[in-house]
This record gives C-alpha cells, sequence and structure tokens, in this order.
C-alpha cells in the first residue's frame, strides 16, 4: 500500500463518517421530515458509480469509500421511505 493509498483510505474514512451522525439521528427519533428522498436517491445512484468507477480502475480508496458510501446513503434513503409511511 502506498503513501497516496493511505491518503486516500484516510479521507474516505472522514467523509465516509460523516453520515453517520444523520443515520444515528433518523434511528434515534425515526424524524426524515428534513430528509430529501431524491436527494438521497440521486446521492447513492452517484456514489454507486463511483463504486463501479473504482472496481474497473482497481483503485481501493474509491472501491472501499463507495461501497461504504452506498450503504450508508441507501440506509438514510430506505429509513426516509419507511419512517415517512407512519
Amino acid at each position: 500500500m502506498t503513501p497516496l493509498d493511505i491518503l486516500g483510505l484516510s479521507a474516505s474514512f472522514v467523509t465516509t463518517s460523516s453520515f453517520l451522525p444523520q443515520i444515528w439521528q433518523v434511528w434515534k427519533t425515526k424524524d426524515v421530515s428534513a430528509i430529501s428522498l431524491p436527494t438521497y436517491l440521486i446521492i447513492t445512484f452517484g456514489l454507486a458509480l463511483w463504486l463501479i468507477y473504482g472496481v474497473l480502475k482497481h483503485d481501493l480508496p474509491i472501491t472501499v469509500a463507495n461501497s461504504i458510501m452506498v450503504i450508508l446513503t441507501g440506509s438514510i434513503a430506505v429509513m426516509k421511505i419507511k419512517f415517512s409511511k407512519k
């Protein structure tokens, strides 16, 4: 692993972890009124494209970061749908 990969993975960790407080808040309160479903669907789709790009380029930081981000942003979108129905 190169120093550039370590930098990329470090940046990935910081940006990826930025979604954790949102997930925790939504899970805890079940309040999704301020969440935009179209925004999270678009973000998740874009991240999925970045994931495919990272896999095809064999770029570990891009692949790791975007695979986790797809799960996190997808989780927020699913909670928006699930908790909006109540």
